[in-house]
């Protein structure tokens, strides 16, 4: 049992709030990489994707696991996006800090979401049964070159968002 839940239904809770904040990140950061400030859908990104760091750590491991080293790395990095996004209101070089933070957050889970996509789907399973083959890095790597473009056309973008987002949180 974790906090009342079997831990199957653990699971499922965990990966629900981890797909929200995937389609909440990706809908946020790709309407602030063509200039708009979706604040809702920030919000909710920040805050499920951090809420899939912090339950990720109440599983039962035992010793140090990738998956511990991936939660701590995302968890910092959302405190500093948040830190960069509310508390300095994207402010100088704040925006740039919390796009390239944001982005590496939606980076991390979705590399989690090719990771267990692989381990739990069949049919990409059968292609590649120990992560290292491939068409698993092909397609950690293709993840990784869209998420680099997609940061970069969020940083190219004018203060018009920073303005909207100070706006926003205000």
């Amino acid at each position: 049992m974790i906090l009342g839940f079997s831990i199957p239904a653990f699971i499922a809770l965990h990966v629900a709030i981890s797909l929200v904040g995937i389609v909440a990140g990706i809908l946020a950061l790709v309407a602030q990489a063509k200039g708009r400030f979706l604040p809702g859908a920030q919000a909710v990104f920040l805050g499920t994707t951090l809420l899939t760091s912090l339950t990720g750590f109440l599983f039962p491991f035992r010793g140090f696991t990738p998956a511990i080293g991936v939660g701590i790395v995302s968890t910092l990095v959302l405190i500093v996006a948040l830190v960069a996004l509310y508390g300095l209101k994207l402010r100088g070089r704040a925006r740039v800090v919390y796009a390239v933070s944001a982005t590496a957050a939606l980076w991390l889970n979705l590399f989690v979401l090719v990771v267990q996509s692989f381990l739990k789907v069949p049919l990409l399973n059968a292609f590649a049964p120990t992560g290292t083959e491939p068409p698993f890095l092909a397609a950690q790597g293709l993840l990784l070159i869209a998420m680099l473009i997609l940061g970069a056309a969020i940083v190219r973008q004018p203060s018009v968002a920073r303005k909207a987002a100070s706006r926003a949180i205000a």
